[in-house]
Parts: C-alpha cells; structure tokens; sequence
C-alpha cells in the first residue's frame, strides 16, 4: 500500500524556462504518479524563456501580485493575471509569463506530468 507524504517546503531549483521554483509535489520528491505542485516566484521585472508543455496542462493560482503572459501560436495574445485569479494552460501551448510590476509575484503551479520539467520544449 502507498502512503500520503509530508513534504516540507524550502528548496527550490532552476527551471528550464528560467524562473526559479520552490519544489513541491512531484515524482522525485514524493513518488507522485500524475502531478506536480510547486511554487513559484516571479521578481520583478524578470521572464521566462518562451516554452510549452508537450505533455501536460498547467493550472495556477497566484497568490500575490500580479503578471502578464504572452501565449498562443506566435506568442501573439497576453492576458492579465493577478492575486486570486486562476489560469489554466493545455498542453502544447506556446506561453511566457512575465513580471511588468516592481513587487514579486508569487504563485502555486499544478500540472499533470510528476515529472515537471521533462516535457518542456523551449522556443526561439
């Protein structure tokens, strides 16, 4: 039989779209299946490297501040995303959050690859 697991926060790593992350939920840290859960901070004035998910959706939730993020097939549309909002992202498509403001952003991300990072695929 499985168990439930604690996982206490702190640690974080370099994801490929170069943001840091504070590790969470995952296949490594916790034996997860079909999901990983992490947070992530986004300083100001900083962004990711343009990428998409292969394989697996994204659902976040910030919890403060607020960020823009550009997505779609050429990167062409952005939309406005701020504490107590939610975003969801399919699989295989293009985005790229970024910090406008000079306050962090702070949000909880969940996506259903445990294995996060394996299934990213940076753009041009």
């Amino acid at each position: 039989m499985k168990s439930c697991r604690l996982i206490s926060g702190g640690e974080s790593y370099d994801g490929k779209q170069g943001l840091s992350y504070f590790s969470g939920i995952s296949a490594e840290s916790a034996g997860s299946e079909k999901l990983c859960m992490h947070i992530v901070t986004i300083p100001p004035g900083a962004s990711a490297r343009p990428h998409y998910h292969e394989a697996h959706e994204s659902a976040i939730f910030v919890l403060e501040g607020h960020s823009e993020m550009r997505h779609g097939p050429n990167l062409e549309h952005v939309m406005t995303v701020k504490a107590g909002d939610f975003c969801y992202i399919p699989a295989g498509v293009p985005h790229q959050p970024y910090n406008p403001t000079d306050k962090p952003v702070r949000a909880v991300i969940a996506r259903t690859d445990p294995k996060e990072q394996e299934s990213v695929v940076l753009l041009d």
